[in-house]
């Protein structure tokens, strides 16, 4: 899409109509004012319609990846363009859960398509009385099991593109190892 000028796009408001009644009637006067709409016209359209340039559902495809390095989104030219969108309108909230397993589970689920089981706390633990001795220590692996999450659909986990997805929203001192499932595990309804 493009912002420059557009064919046939009328200015709302035409230069010509607003020079002095001398210039009315001047023929060259009257076309150099009408090249000058012509070039004016898409900035008007641009700056009317500016609120729908902030709403990624509305925004147009090549303004995506600006609207989500604003929001710290993720944006990927290969995926739908509704896809696309939802994630830019969804970053946000994403951010809030970042590095939980709510926000890891939602991010695959958006990004990827594919349900997700988080197990495993990283290696965080805690008291809650002063001066006890500590709670034994956990396992410091976090076990992310993925399957396909769209059931009537020809879909296929693909376990690179989800480790590189883990890697990018897993904390940092975590060890994260993924398992691809052919579906949802024992007693795991959808």
């Amino acid at each position: 899409m493009s912002r420059a000028a557009v064919p046939g796009l009328p200015s709302p408001h035409p230069i010509g109509g607003q020079l002095p009644a001398l210039y009315a009637d001047d023929d060259f006067a009257q076309r150099f004012t009408a090249g000058l709409d012509t070039v004016l016209a898409p900035v008007f359209t641009t700056l009317d319609n500016l609120p729908s340039y902030f709403d990624p559902r509305l925004a147009p495809a090549d303004f995506l990846p600006w609207l989500a390095s604003w929001v710290g989104g993720i944006d990927d030219p290969r995926w739908p363009t509704a896809l696309r969108r939802e994630a830019v309108a969804r970053a946000v909230e994403l951010h809030r859960w970042r590095g939980t397993r709510r926000g890891l589970t939602e991010a695959l689920r958006l990004v990827l398509g594919v349900s997700a089981e988080v197990s495993g706390d990283g290696g965080a633990t805690w008291s809650r009385t002063a001066g006890a001795d500590l709670p034994p220590p956990p396992a410091d692996e976090v076990l992310i099991r993925v399957w396909p999450g769209r059931e009537g659909e020809a879909y296929a986990v693909d376990a690179d593109r989800v480790r590189a997805l883990v890697r990018t929203l897993c904390p940092v001192h975590t060890v994260c190892r993924v398992e691809v499932l052919a579906g949802p595990p024992a007693g795991e309804g959808r």
